[in-house]
């Protein structure tokens, strides 16, 4: 295992897309879309996710291996997990979550807390808060390390079943983290408050940097009294999918960091402006798979033929 491999923690899923052209299913995850977003942008990944024994979990781990991500998998007595989304007004997914990724756990044995100490950085997306259990293992697994700590709380009201258990959990870990991910829609479910309020949350708990999405807004990223904005960037095509497009955004922004621990002011402007051309190259294809702008459309190799 290389020691600069980021390691990723969180969810991998059979994303289940119904709309009036029919059913398709795409490899997904939003910890599976950054780690595998990692890879596409020249940086080696290990994600470490609860995947079933089962065919679906044997299609993430053919994808994880042609991506070249390594996986540390936590069993599913459930089987993999799967999340069936439908469009709606906005164009925006509808989650319904299988009993697999309501029950979701992943643990940290020998083989993952040596992938975290050896990290650069790690990043921990869609995990379970509201377990304290699973909390409280995720910071004895971080804890004591050199690892950068980078949290997207990524909330879904599907999976989640205790929201004031939720905050509690993510509010523990955030003082030491280097950098928060939050959107507006976290700021909704979580705090029933606007994205600004969240973001000084953030940072007045203690978090370094907080890097903060609004969709077709653009995002802003503030760290260290500076404060940097990007709309969102027009590229040729028309937009397809948002799925994936914060994730895209956020292994953007960690591969910055991976390349240059100490980012400055222009360092940061230039780290978003790459972030929203990604961002917008992946929602101009299908699924949630990060895309580079000029990137080949034709690559599908996260869906699943059906």
């Amino acid at each position: 295992m290389s020691e600069d491999r980021v390691v990723v923690i969180g969810d991998a899923l059979i994303d289940e897309l119904r709309d009036p052209h029919g059913v398709r299913e795409f490899i997904g995850g939003a910890a599976l879309n950054v780690a595998v977003g990692l890879s596409v942008l020249g940086v080696p990944a290990t994600l470490i996710a609860m995947v079933g024994d089962d065919e679906p979990g044997a299609r993430i781990r053919e994808l994880l291996d042609a991506y070249r991500v390594e996986l540390l998998a936590t069993p599913s007595p459930l089987g993999t997990a799967r999340a069936v989304s439908e469009r709606g007004p906005s164009g925006e997914p509808v989650y319904v979550f299988s009993e697999a990724a309501r029950q979701r756990r992943i643990r940290y044995g020998e083989a993952e807390r040596a992938a975290i100490g050896a990290a650069p950085v790690t990043v921990v997306s869609c995990v379970a808060f509201d377990d304290e259990a699973q909390a409280n293992d995720l910071t004895d697994a971080v804890g004591g390390t050199p690892t950068r700590l980078v949290i997207d709380p990524n909330p879904r009201a599907g999976m989640m079943h205790d929201r004031d258990r939720f905050i509690a959990g993510l509010e523990a870990l955030v003082p030491a983290a280097a950098l928060v991910k939050i959107g507006d829609d976290d700021a909704r479910l979580l705090y029933r408050s606007s994205l600004t309020e969240m973001r000084e949350r953030m940072l007045a708990l203690g978090a370094a940097a907080v890097l903060s999405t609004a969709g077709a807004d653009g995002a802003r990223l503030d760290a260290s009294g500076v404060s940097v904005s990007r709309g969102s960037s027009v590229l040729p095509g028309r937009i397809v999918d948002t799925m994936g497009a914060g994730d895209a955004t956020l292994a953007t922004v960690v591969q910055a960091l991976v390349r240059s621990p100490q980012l400055d002011e222009a360092a940061w402007e230039q780290a978003l402006a790459e972030a929203m051309d990604v961002a917008a190259a992946t929602c101009r294809a299908e699924g949630a798979l990060l895309r580079v702008p000029r990137d080949d459309a034709g690559d599908e190799a996260h869906r699943i033929d059906t």
